[in-house]
């Protein structure tokens, strides 16, 4: 087992593309430590206990939900896209024509994913927004106030 890991370091292209990908989690772990502005995290916690439906939710996130971390949606609105896209194929002849046509319409295609899970990514982190409405805390003096503060909220999220 250590001898391939030493090998797989010894390929540059395969080093490269694991410490991207070591890179990539840690950068994840931390951004699910980091709570979005103007939230209190005991507040959010505290409805956690509270539902039982977030609590599972909360296990789909790493956790990241108990705080309302900058990367609660975690990958689920990508993962959503790219189901819906899938499902779309055999219903839109175009972007089955798309599947079919090689590099180009992959591109087409993987273009219109991540479009899509902007939108996914927006309309989830409002969700969340509605549901932990409980726990914003607007700062004295922030200018703006409480709406502000949820759209901050909001792109911090997506």
């Amino acid at each position: 087992m250590i001898t391939a890991i030493a090998n797989a370091f010894r390929i540059p292209d395969l080093r490269k593309k694991i410490l991207f990908t070591l890179m990539i989690i840690a950068l994840y772990r931390v951004g699910a430590y980091i709570p979005a502005p103007g939230v209190s995290v005991d507040k959010v916690f505290a409805l956690i206990q509270e539902n039982s439906a977030l609590s599972l939710l909360g296990l789909f996130s790493g956790g990241a939900l108990e705080k309302l971390a900058v990367f609660s949606l975690g990958v689920m609105p990508y993962i959503t896209a790219s189901i819906i896209m899938q499902l779309l194929q055999g219903v839109i002849p175009q972007i089955e024509a798309w599947s079919k046509e090689g590099e180009t319409g992959q591109r087409k295609i993987t273009q219109i994913t991540r479009y899509m899970t902007l939108g996914i990514g927006l309309v989830e982190a409002v969700g969340l927004l509605g549901v932990f409405k409980g726990a914003i805390v607007t700062p004295a003096g922030m200018p703006g106030g409480l709406l502000f503060t949820q759209f901050l909220i909001v792109l911090a999220l997506v």
